[in-house]
């Protein structure tokens, strides 16, 4: 059998570390080459490295608040690679705080790298693959986005208005043979995430009918779903991997 993303090109943002970089480690095991977009230039060597070097990985300095970053990050796959069939935006960050103490600038931030930046990776995916008249969108929402959060009025609102841009861009590029989903992990285990203090960690816990956090492998398989034709008829889909939790 052969490996399901064999010649196929993806393009990850914050692929340098966590569920991207478990995501861009699934890809290149299933054929694909990876280009990999993240602010951290050190992590980025070290994944390049990590999944073999630059005839299979390339890793661009990338912010993905700045349109012309994610032009010059997709510019890289299609030069270097020669196609682009897989675009993950996955790249993000978090702060938390309640309103009250929420800072304009917390709340802007969140807002600009999550919802921002996956507007400006589904865009310019889709200006090469409408060319091509294929690809696979994938956006990385949150159950946050689903039932909002205490703390994330900021990361609950871009990860909502990230399913909004899904179902939308969906709408908009299903009959040129582009298909545009998203995911919405639940609690995954990563650096992030393992950071809480052990009271929020428990109490998020009790709420997972699974009784465990996901892994981020768990995301990476959903991943590889969306980006192959095993899912060629869904789009406009969120698909939660949440273990049950918020069902």
């Amino acid at each position: 059998m052969s490996a399901r993303l064999d010649g196929k090109v993806a393009v990850i943002t914050g692929g340098a570390q966590g569920i991207g970089l478990a995501i861009a480690r699934r890809f290149v095991d299933e054929g694909a080459r990876v280009v990999l977009g993240d602010l951290n230039t050190a992590a980025l060597e070290a994944a390049v490295a990590e999944l073999g070097g630059g005839d299979v990985a390339l890793g661009v300095q990338c912010d993905v608040t700045s349109s012309s970053d994610v032009d010059g990050l997709i510019d890289t796959a299609v030069v270097a690679f020669g196609s682009l069939d897989v675009m993950v935006n996955n790249a993000g960050i978090t702060r938390d705080a309640t309103m009250r103490k929420m800072t304009e600038e917390e709340f802007d931030l969140v807002i600009d790298v999550h919802l921002k930046g996956a507007w400006n990776g589904t865009r310019a995916a889709a200006a090469i693959m409408r060319e091509q008249g294929s690809g696979a969108i994938i956006n990385m929402s949150s159950i946050s986005g689903k039932v909002g959060f205490i703390g994330q009025t900021n990361y609950s609102a871009a990860k909502a208005g990230i399913v909004g841009l899904t179902k939308a861009a969906a709408k908009e590029l299903a009959h040129l043979g582009v298909r545009v989903n998203a995911i919405a992990p639940g609690l995954i285990r990563t650096a992030m995430t393992e950071a809480m203090p052990e009271r929020i960690w428990e109490s998020k816990m009790a709420e997972i009918p699974m009784g465990r956090a996901g892994e981020p492998s768990e995301i990476a398989s959903v991943a590889l779903f969306l980006a192959t034709p095993e899912s060629s008829y869904l789009t406009g889909c969120v698909l939660e991997v949440t273990g049950g939790r918020h069902i």
